[in-house]
This record gives structure tokens, C-alpha cells and sequence, in this order.
């Protein structure tokens, strides 16, 4: 938490030394990276060793990641999803929902065919076993263009990635997500121009979008601590009983 406390602060810093390296480096990125370089070397680790007076060897194991991905990642997920509008994205037409389900699949499929593709020129690349294996790390590539990072880290603990070799993927995903915002943000201001020469219909987004905004301003408040606690009790009770649910569905 002091690391990522340390990014937060200096990505604000808009002068100076820290203004032009996060120019360069994500702060998205370091947020990922320094952690996982931590557990690298061992400066922080789920699992360590220490040796007692006697010489015995002695093995201690920290239960934070655990707890993490069982009870907190859940809860970030919950609160993700409170805020969809699906009767209004069900609204766009089946364009927007075939467009969607498409990009899904891509993604999904991308991964395979990319090992495929690969094992063809360069086996050992795409190699691995257990935990190190590649499709692994693919995975949460995966979770990510489809869901975020959210997603991201529930794929490394469904599929048991490596987290030595999480940092690889964290930089894959963070150079492909950043080259492509900028050629969003390039397209953005010709967006017009574009629409017209794919013959995109944009008027349920566009109307989508302002009752969104409306929306957002008609119910725009500073949350009082009642709000949290609800909120709360919303993401850890659907938690609970997820756990509940599954000790019976794992039977």
C-alpha cells in the first residue's frame, strides 16, 4: 500500500521530474510492475523462510493474497457491475450487442490462435508447464480487454499464472492498451469524418450518452458514510453468499 500510495502521490505531481516520466510510464503500469518486482526479489513474498536460533529452518506463509482474491477482488467486481445499465445497452439494437459479442470472441479465440500461429516458428516461446505456461499468462490478457483489471487479476488466480511472470503480461496488456487509446484518441477527433465513411448509425449511443450524463448529474452527491455502508454490505454480502453457494456447488 505504501508503493502504490507513492505512485498515486507522485502521477499527481502535474511539474517537475515525475511529470515527464509518468509522460513516458504509465502510472497504470508501475502500479502493476513494482509489486511484482518486489515479490521478484524477494523483498516481498506470499511465502519466505527464516532460520531460528537453533538452526532450524522455518517456513512462514502470508495469507494478504489470499485474502485479497477471495474476498476483496469479488467485492470489486460486485461494485463494477452495480453500475450497468443493461436495459439500455439491450437498447442500442443488435448491432451494438453483435459488435460487442464479436470483440468478446476475438479476444478470447486471439489468444489460441496466437500460440498456434508461433509454436509454428518458435515452439520454445510459447512453452511452459503448470503454472508457467503461457496460455496461463494469455488468460488474463484476456480478462483484461474484456473486463478490466478487475478481471485481470480474477484470471490469475482461476488459472494459477505464475505471478513471477505476471509482470510480462501487465506489460504486454498496458503497451497494447496504450497503443491502441492512441489511436482512439487520434480517431476521436475525426470521429465524424470516420462515421460517415463506415455509414455508422451513432444516434442510440449519442442519445445513450446524454441520458448517462443527465442522469449522473441528477444524482451526483458526496456519499454519506449510510451510502458506504450499504455499498458495502451490498459487494461483501453477495461475497458471502457466493461462498456459501459454491462450498455446496463443489461437492
Amino acid at each position: 500500500m505504501l508503493a502504490l500510495g507513492f505512485i498515486f502521490y507522485t502521477s499527481s505531481i502535474k511539474q517537475g521530474f515525475w511529470s515527464k516520466f509518468y509522460g513516458v510510464v504509465p502510472a497504470l503500469f508501475v502500479a502493476y510492475m513494482l509489486p511484482a518486482v518486489f515479490t521478484t526479489t524477494g523483498l516481498i513474498a506470499p511465502e519466505w523462510e527464516t532460520v531460528s536460533q537453533t538452526g532450524e529452518l522455518i517456513k512462514h506463509k502470508s495469507n494478504l493474497y489470499f485474502m485479497s482474491s477471495r474476498y476483496l477482488l469479488p467485492a470489486a467486481l460486485v461494485l463494477m457491475t452495480l453500475s450497468i445499465d443493461l436495459k439500455a445497452v439491450y437498447n442500442l439494437g443488435w448491432k451494438a450487442l453483435v459488435m460487442f459479442f464479436t470483440g468478446t470472441v476475438g479476444i478470447i479465440i486471439g489468444g489460441p490462435i496466437a500460440i498456434l500461429l508461433i509454436s509454428m516458428v518458435s515452439p520454445e516461446t510459447v512453452g511452459g508447464a503448470g503454472p508457467d505456461a503461457v496460455w496461463r499468462g494469455l488468460s488474463t490478457l484476456a480478462g483484461s480487454w474484456i473486463g478490466g483489471g478487475a478481471n485481470q487479476t480474477a484470471m490469475l488466480e482461476i488459472y494459477g499464472f505464475n505471478q513471477k511472470l505476471y509482470g510480462g503480461m501487465v506489460f504486454v496488456d498496458i503497451v497494447v492498451a496504450n497503443v491502441w487509446m492512441a489511436i482512439i484518441l487520434i480517431g476521436i477527433g475525426k470521429s465524424k469524418r470516420i462515421d460517415k465513411w463506415l455509414g455508422a448509425d451513432t444516434s442510440a449511443i449519442e442519445k445513450l450518452k446524454e441520458k448517462v450524463s443527465s442522469y449522473s448529474k441528477e444524482i451526483e452527491r458526496n456519499p454519506s458514510l449510510s451510502d458506504l455502508m450499504i455499498l458495502a454490505a451490498i459487494a461483501f454480502g453477495t461475497v458471502s453468499f457466493a461462498h456459501f453457494g459454491a462450498g455446496y456447488l463443489s461437492q
